[in-house]
């Protein structure tokens, strides 16, 4: 069996054009798809791919770790940078499908088989909404309360919100209290059963990312995600050890060696690795491994489209230490005309269980596809009320 040709279908969904990854072979029927989505780099992840095929070309599918060797290690610069390791992440999910479809099982069994019976999901206020999750102002806590209710109305028993406003690296109380009205205003309309996760985006610098979260402990949020920059780990592993609440974080970081740095500090209590993102499931195995070495627990980053979702799914089944999978379910209304997905979600409880198809057990309609051509993505641009630039 060998590899003939490795596609990209770029499918425009608002906020992000979802990046589609399809590897042919020489076997009649038989190819996988992956997925390489990353906002405001679109271009430049499909021109990676280019890149990388000729690597590829008339290698055998199933060698994967060999391959993804390969696109990490050579050409002289590694694969760390996010647009290369975004790429060589698709095209790694893509391998794997193709290994699932040639040996006739789902992928969690190449990994030894479903180690639970379901996976909850949580959807973002809004279920993804751009508007409803970026755009609420945190000073209108009901809005907040009233996105909350439709979510538990929905089914969902746990939900993540935007309500941490953007800050300069030093601010007075105003955003600090904006802030608990929010979480307060959901608390209150959801009661204690259900979970709440607040998303900082990495926005805090590590001083206010600290107050935030001491005012918000006392709400018992499920996690409270990247709480300042990535690239200050000392200041993630100080906030991780000064609430009750576990600090989430690691969707930004790419590779192996950037987990290792962030378990070490203890930056975190749930690791947020983005399959799409540190290299697809064959980093992610080792990055998983480690995680457990320091009883860290798996919540991936899947804000992406379908075929993210399949194969955080398919790695969930996988995986002792994973506890929750992120779902975008009303990003655009026709999402559900992409994708033929061979999981099956009980809209009541919103669990899902197990795929039960080869590979990560989805169909890509590529005619659907085709109607939602690129177009460049909606900017999130920040400023704060000084003019200066803040984080998205």
């Amino acid at each position: 069996m060998k590899i003939t040709a490795i596609q990209t279908h770029v499918c425009h969904a608002r906020m992000r054009n979802w990046i589609f990854v399809k590897v042919l072979t020489d076997q009649p029927g038989l190819y996988g798809w992956g997925e390489a989505t990353l906002e405001w780099h679109t271009r430049g992840v499909v021109g990676t791919i280019e890149d990388l095929a000729p690597l590829l070309i008339g290698e055998d599918p199933t060698c994967v770790e060999h391959l993804w060797q390969m696109m990490w290690r050579q050409h002289f610069w590694h694969g760390s940078g996010v647009t290369r390791s975004t790429a060589i992440s698709g095209i790694d999910l893509a391998l794997w499908d193709i290994v699932g479809k040639a040996y006739g099982v789902p992928c969690h069994k190449l990994w030894g088989g479903s180690v639970r019976d379901s996976i909850r999901l949580y959807c973002h206020l809004g279920g993804g909404d751009l508007e409803s999750f970026y755009e609420t102002p945190v000073d209108h806590a009901k809005q907040f309360a009233d996105l909350a209710q439709e979510a538990v109305e929905d089914g969902f028993t746990a939900f993540k919100s935007m309500a941490v406003p953007p800050t300069m690296p030093i601010e007075g109380l105003g955003p600090i209290k904006a802030a608990d009205a929010c979480v307060a205003a959901m608390r209150e309309a959801v009661g204690a059963d259900i979970d709440i996760m607040v998303d900082c985006h990495a926005r805090p610098s590590p001083a206010m990312g600290m107050q935030f979260a001491k005012t918000l402990d006392q709400y018992g949020l499920y996690f409270f995600e990247e709480p300042c920059w990535p690239e200050s780990v000392e200041g993630l592993a100080a906030i991780n050890a000064a609430i009750a609440t576990p600090v989430a974080a690691g969707e930004r970081l790419t590779h192996l060696a950037a987990f290792r740095d962030l378990f070490v500090a203890r930056g975190c209590e749930i690791c947020q690795l983005d399959l799409t993102h540190c290299g697809g499931f064959t980093e992610a195995r080792r990055i998983a491994a480690l995680a457990d070495a320091y009883r860290i627990a798996l919540a991936p980053h899947n804000p992406q489209g379908p075929v993210s979702t399949a194969a955080s799914l398919e790695f969930g089944f996988s995986q002792p230490s994973y506890i929750i999978c992120e779902s975008v379910h009303n990003d655009v209304p026709w999402r559900d005309d992409i994708v033929d997905e061979g999981f099956t979600v009980d809209k009541k409880t919103r669990t899902v269980s197990a795929n039960t198809r080869p590979g990560l057990g989805i169909s890509i309609n590529e005619d659907e596809v085709k109607k939602h051509p690129f177009e460049q993505e909606i900017a999130q641009r920040v400023f704060y009320r000084d003019g200066s630039v803040g984080d998205w």
